[in-house]
């Protein structure tokens, strides 16, 4: 099956998008976004996608070539006549004053970017601002990489499915087609006498040569632990593909159950102290089920960054030992978040409002 049968298929299965929804194509100018790019344009063609429009972020990191790959990216969106935003953020000037990581904070500065030009972009049409889509283009091996890192570093089960195709507005049409794939299919183009763009050296693609580097994570990763992975079974990409998907089926039905147990046993507490009260009733549930709840109440009171440790899981799920919450029971946890329970249920609430509570009573 071709790519862009593969990249349909994966829009209408997965419901990614409504066909008049505008949507925002995140375009570097690498081999992934350029495929992402003309894919996207042949199924806008068919009637499948609505209003298209291009973005991209130079980072300000690699000199004369982030210039040359925002003249790349003008030069694809003129062809295919999609409307292009293009911004400059200074990436390594933000690192500093942060003290972060320079690959972090790009990534949060190119999304920032991305929701707002799409917010814009559903005002002009007059479409409500949660109708539109930032397509992005990862794809299988992006998501085999994240397979692997995974492994290496821990995760919990529903870590394994790697990526998911629609995250809040952000969708990824790509994730069932691997790199080369993509690549083929740029330069297969050529061969079906469809347009396509260069850069100065003839390039179909921008190259970006810190992806060869192995020092960070990811690429270690990318050049050393999948090649030797696809040596071992050359189908990698399809097998783990459809593994990873059969994982992703499982975690969407725990984390439906575990929707519904957070509407019937978790109570939001007063707006003015911030914080939830966990049923009584939850100690009755099993541990996988309950573990998905308080990951979901304690992502809801942590910065969007931050990773829920695996303590701080194990501290609220100790309230609940022996089958009923603990009373007296009290714990601090990543965020300076108070855990307690008594009878009435487990409270979880940031300290200085369980201090404040405490000196009342």
């Amino acid at each position: 099956m071709d790519v862009v049968a593969l990249a349909r298929m994966a829009i209408e299965k997965r419901d990614l998008v409504g066909i008049d929804s505008p949507v925002l194509l995140m375009v570097s100018g690498g081999s992934d976004s350029t495929a992402l790019a003309y894919i996207a344009s042949e199924l806008h063609e068919e009637g499948l996608l609505g209003p298209l429009a291009i973005v991209h972020v130079n980072h300000k990191l690699r000199g004369a070539d982030a210039d040359e790959d925002a003249e790349f990216v003008a030069k694809l969106a003129e062809l295919l006549q999609i409307e292009l935003v293009t911004t400059e953020v200074d990436i390594d000037a933000i690192a500093e004053a942060e003290h972060g990581n320079v690959e972090a904070i790009a990534r949060r500065e190119r999304y920032a970017v991305a929701h707002e030009v799409l917010s814009d972009i559903c005002r002009e049409l007059g479409v409500p601002v949660s109708s539109g889509r930032i397509f992005v283009g990862h794809n299988a091996d992006d998501r085999i990489e994240n397979f692997y890192m995974r492994s290496i570093v821990g995760t919990g089960p529903g870590g394994f499915r790697s990526m998911l195709y629609l995250n809040g507005q952000v969708a990824r049409p790509l994730l069932d087609i691997g790199r080369e794939e993509l690549r083929d299919y740029i330069i297969g183009r050529i061969e079906r006498d469809l347009p396509v763009i260069r850069d100065d050296e003839e390039m179909l693609w921008r190259e970006d040569a810190t992806n060869q580097h192995t020092d960070r994570f990811r690429a270690f990763v990318r050049h050393e632990i999948v090649p030797l992975a696809k040596e071992r079974n050359p189908q990698l990409v399809s097998t783990l593909t459809r593994t990873m998907n059969l994982i992703g089926d499982e975690d969407d039905m725990l984390e439906a159950f575990a929707d519904d147990l957070m509407a019937r046993y978790v109570v939001p507490l007063d707006p003015v102290e911030d914080g939830y009260v966990l049923s009584p009733m939850l100690a009755a549930e099993r541990k996988p089920l309950l573990r998905r709840v308080v990951v979901k109440v304690l992502e809801s009171m942590l910065d969007p960054d931050d990773r829920i440790e695996t303590p701080s899981v194990d501290a609220v799920l100790a309230a609940f030992e022996g089958g009923r919450p603990k009373s007296g029971y009290v714990a601090n946890i990543q965020g300076n978040i108070a855990i307690s329970s008594n009878k009435q249920g487990v409270r979880i609430e940031p300290m200085a409002k369980f201090r404040t509570r405490r000196k009342r009573g």
